[in-house]
């Protein structure tokens, strides 16, 4: 358990350092050497993850556990997403967010009521809202730094961090949509499973989640049909990806903080 930590943060914290390096360097980031050190850092994550989830009475998703995941998964599409976009420069942000969750997720403890004797269909709804998340997370996370890139562009500022040490704008917007679409397919499917298999929203204290998650996929599915209808992209685009994503962490991490920490309810 301590090794799979130590190897994990050792792997990301040499990611971070070595993709900061180079930015700040103007050198020429090798794919192979971030992407294999990530592999390693994802394994150990894994392996030091996996018995705190998979215990000898249940699942247990609580809100350390759940953070742990999410940055996992928040790794893996990111190594995905950059096999195809150049953005591998990116992992400068990736590669410690996953060291911060995994961190969170090994010395945080909450109570929690593990989940037993659960369908497939259930486990189904948890995996596919997991992964949503993930890609909605680094969606907002690409709408700031598209944000940053495009203030930079309207000011004419003579130091363009941003706009010279990212993708272009064009490939940072396609990404982004890129993420969008994939992510409002998954968090569809995950909403639609979870209404056929979820029977008392209320008393499985995941009505205020179910709220806000629908809040939150309307303003994704809007934006998407605004950008395929009308064009919709740019500020406008990040803005939305934002907010949305805004109603759905208050929806999902916000109510499990409540729960779990504040009122002591294990969900």
């Amino acid at each position: 358990m301590h090794f799979a930590f130590l190897l994990a943060s050792l792997a990301y914290i040499l990611v971070s350092v070595y993709l900061g390096w180079a930015l700040t360097q103007d050198k020429p980031v090798r794919k192979g050497i971030g992407l294999g050190l990530l592999m390693v850092g994802m394994v150990a994550h894994a392996l030091l993850l996996y018995p705190y989830v998979v215990t000898l009475y249940g699942l247990n998703f609580n809100l350390f556990n759940v953070i742990s995941l999410i940055s996992l998964f928040f790794l893996f599409f990111y190594v995905l997403f950059s096999l195809y976009r150049p953005i591998i420069s990116l992992g400068i942000l990736a590669a410690p967010t996953a060291l911060l969750g995994m961190t969170v997720g090994y010395i945080g403890r909450a109570p929690y009521q593990p989940i037993i004797n659960i369908s497939a269909g259930l486990e189904a709804h948890i995996l596919l809202s997991f992964a949503a998340y993930c890609v909605l997370l680094m969606a907002a996370i690409q709408a700031l730094f598209l944000r940053l890139q495009i203030r930079e562009l309207k000011h004419h500022t003579i130091h363009r961090f941003w706009v010279n040490k990212l993708p272009s704008l064009q490939s940072m917007e396609g990404l982004l949509f890129d993420m969008l679409l994939v992510g409002f397919v998954l968090l569809s499917i995950a909403l639609g499973i979870g209404f056929i298999y979820v029977d008392d929203l209320m008393a499985q204290h995941i009505v205020h989640k179910t709220v806000f998650s629908l809040l939150s996929w309307l303003l994704f599915g809007t934006l998407l049909v605004g950008n395929w209808c009308a064009g919709w992209r740019g500020k406008r685009a990040a803005n939305i990806t934002i907010y949305a994503f805004i109603l759905l962490a208050i929806g999902f991490v916000g109510s499990k903080f409540v729960l779990e920490l504040l009122l002591g309810v294990g969900q």
